[in-house]
């Protein structure tokens, strides 16, 4: 029962799911723990811009699970878990690539991210056939 809908809302999630991770950690990386949010606001210490990355961070996320749960009512629970893991390789490429990240990339970590692309690719290559019941 996978439509192309499905795989368009399950991919939305991906990217939105991904993006928000990313914007996470930029964010984190330059704010204080958010325990002292309220304090740095109070004595101007903290980056506003930052702060509203977060905001933006959370939305994504809440725009990802609706687009999940709009994937769920067009794929097969098999399938569109499996995409999930493309966010894997979105963050790792993108926390590797992106200015203000500079995490490095590296041999075994690109051969796991491989290894998980290969799994979904192998998952998602066939089309799923639903048993049809028996007439009777």
């Amino acid at each position: 029962m996978s439509t192309p809908r499905g795989m368009m809302l399950a991919m939305a999630s991906v990217l939105l799911v991904s993006a928000a991770q990313l914007g996470m950690r930029w964010s984190m990386t330059r704010l204080p723990q958010p325990a002292a949010w309220l304090q740095a606001l109070g004595n101007g210490g903290i980056d506003l811009l930052a702060l509203a990355v977060v905001a933006a961070a959370i939305c994504a996320y809440a725009l990802s699970m609706l687009c999940w749960m709009g994937a769920l009512n067009h794929l097969p629970l098999s399938r569109a878990y499996s995409l999930l893991s493309i966010s894997y390789a979105l963050v790792y490429l993108g926390a590797a690539w992106l200015p203000g990240f500079g995490e490095p990339l590296s041999p075994l970590r690109t051969l796991g991210v491989g290894l998980v692309m290969g799994g979904v690719l192998t998952i998602n290559s066939r089309r799923s056939t639903t048993p049809q019941p028996a007439e009777q």
